[in-house]
């Protein structure tokens, strides 16, 4: 009885996450993506303005160079005003952060984007910082944290299914395949967000020449996160981002698609 009602809970679990999953879908209209969300556009906004005083702390907080801070924000919202990024309800900011030792770029849910001041100044053009900026501007419109939630629930609710099925305390070794099922669901997680930044990158492609920069800038910021990384980066398959090198193919590949003809002339480098 015992196990039976084990058995029965677990597939209760799995219904309150997998339902609620299936049934929130919303048409992306930038990517045109039918994406299962659970949250609005006006949570996001909130959600990424509650977190962003706490996110800046953790680099330092903001750059006091206002000349820079400046720079940044003039290049983020020449991207987000000469694309489709306009039309969307994020409210897009642009913060410089203070951390000179750390190379990052982040974005947070309803268009808050953070740069390091340790990966600005590894960055030589302004196309450089556009294709930074413009990956992004490509997380926000294609709402990868609001997938990311909905994914997250999902795999959460599905592992700890598995886990009290599974479990038995007058078997030990099942422990084993609980914590079996819980890799397997941190694992889908990672792969989650591979895909999430080979779609910024793509969209990045699409945003840059339109404000008026290189795409091909995006290449060397590759090369230049490669070259950081060297000997640090975990393997690509144990991480949330593709490897460089790997990132500059695709790359290639999502340019040589979009503009067939070659690149317009006059472009930023």
């Amino acid at each position: 009885m015992r196990g039976n009602f084990r058995y029965l809970l677990a597939l209760l679990m799995a219904a309150f996450a997998f339902i609620p999953y299936y049934c929130n879908t919303q048409k992306n209209e930038v990517t045109g993506e039918v994406q299962h969300v659970n949250m609005s556009a006006e949570q996001e906004i909130a959600l990424g303005l509650q977190a962003a005083p706490e996110m800046a702390a953790q680099y330092g907080g903001l750059h006091p160079d206002q000349q820079a801070q400046a720079a940044v924000q003039r290049i983020g919202q020449q991207i987000v005003q000469s694309t489709k990024a306009r039309e969307t309800p994020y409210q897009f900011q642009f913060h410089l952060l203070a951390d000179e030792n750390t190379i990052n770029a982040f974005a947070l849910p309803g268009g808050q984007i953070f740069i390091t001041a340790g990966l600005l100044k590894n960055l030589t053009t302004e196309g450089q910082v556009a294709g930074v900026l413009a990956h992004e501007i490509g997380h926000v419109v294609a709402r990868h944290s609001a997938e990311q939630v909905a994914k997250s629930n999902l795999t959460n609710g599905l592992t700890g299914a598995a886990a009290i099925g599974l479990y038995d305390p007058e078997r030990p070794g099942t422990a084993a395949a609980a914590a079996g099922a819980a890799m397997v669901g941190k694992l889908l997680t990672m792969r989650y967000g591979r895909e999430d930044e080979l779609e910024a990158d793509r969209l990045a492609v699409d945003f840059t020449p339109s404000a008026g920069y290189d795409p091909r800038a995006m290449l060397q910021v590759m090369e230049i996160l490669d070259r950081e990384n060297k000997g640090s980066n975990p393997p690509e398959f144990l991480s949330t981002h593709p490897n460089p090198g790997n990132r500059i193919q695709e790359i290639q590949r999502d340019i040589a698609a979009d503009f067939p003809q070659g690149l317009p002339a006059g472009l930023k480098p």
